[in-house]
């Protein structure tokens, strides 16, 4: 049994020297033959085990003598803890794949793939970017009046909310990820916009007016925002992105000024908070909430 393990050491240290190749290669060839009910050509178990047991003689007897009596058991205990190992990496790496996660699309505990944590970070409503404390199991949209916020496409069959910032760094990261998925999937689409970024609170009634006169529009606007600098944006920025679609900035200035955009701006960030949001970007796939910036992939395995 300890030449399955040796191969699989002596395989990836092969990998960075030439020397392990020749050990690789011989414990290969004992996996072989062991599979097919032959004898092992090579006595390479033993001299692991003798190398092993000399060295430890030099600093524990006691350890030495015991490892040399119970080989063969150990042999088995450290195979199958290297194949539960190799189970669980590559259970991680298949969730990562899917979902950006090693633990599933809701979890943002550590992954050896993402050892940073990019994939789950969010930019909290205190104004601190990264590394937000909250539950996502907590996370809703029952209840929700999601009439209240622009949608697209409101009669497909799935649905994704998507509650991002215009000026968070993770929000701006995965909106091409959704983007693309609006392209690629049937999608009813619902943008609720959570000023996390103080400076870009005043964005949130420029887009419910967009969308009030203008609903075509709206989604050419949001693109917009989200492409340029976010510490750039300001009123007279605005009035040339207005221009530039063809609509009048006086309109829309009134608009968002007038107390009817006020308290619905009010109203939206109360839906919010009963969705249990505790930074952006939130993505709601089928009322399946995804936190912080996954891959495309990830998203569209949810649609599947």
């Amino acid at each position: 049994m300890i030449c399955i393990a040796a191969l699989v050491v002596f395989a990836i240290m092969a990998i960075f020297s030439v020397r392990y190749r020749p050990l690789a290669k011989e414990a290969l060839d004992c996996v072989i033959r062991k599979t097919t009910f032959r004898k092992c050509k090579t006595d390479l178990d033993k001299r692991i085990k003798y190398k092993l047991t000399g060295r430890l003689l030099l600093k524990n007897k006691f350890l030495a003598k015991f490892i040399y009596h119970n080989f063969v058991i150990l042999s088995y205990v450290f195979i199958i803890l290297t194949i539960v190992s190799m189970v669980y990496v590559g259970i991680g790496g298949y969730n990562y794949y899917l979902y950006g996660n090693c633990n599933g699309p809701q979890d943002d505990g550590f992954c050896i793939f993402d050892p940073l944590g990019e994939n789950s970070k969010v930019s909290e409503p205190d104004l601190v970017c990264g590394g937000a404390v909250g539950d996502p199991a907590m996370l809703t949209l029952d209840g929700i009046d999601l009439d209240l916020f622009p949608t697209f496409n409101a009669d497909a069959k799935d649905q994704v909310v998507f509650v991002g910032c215009y000026g968070c760094t993770y929000t701006r990261d995965v909106y091409p990820a959704i983007n693309k998925l609006l392209v690629k999937h049937d999608v009813s689409f619902v943008f609720a916009h959570y000023p996390v970024k103080a400076h870009t609170d005043f964005l949130t009634n420029y887009g419910n007016c967009m969308y009030r006169k203008s609903p075509k529009n709206f989604f050419k606007f949001n693109d917009i925002l989200f492409e340029i600098d976010p510490e750039n944006i300001n009123e007279e920025v605005i009035d040339n992105i207005l221009i530039d679609l063809g609509i009048d900035s006086t309109v829309i200035n009134e608009c968002v000024s007038s107390s009817e955009m006020v308290e619905l701006h009010g109203r939206q960030l109360t839906e919010i908070e009963k969705m249990g949001v505790y930074g952006t970007p939130t993505i709601f796939v089928n009322s399946e909430a995804v936190v912080g910036p996954k891959p495309y992939r990830a998203y569209s395995k949810m649609l599947d």
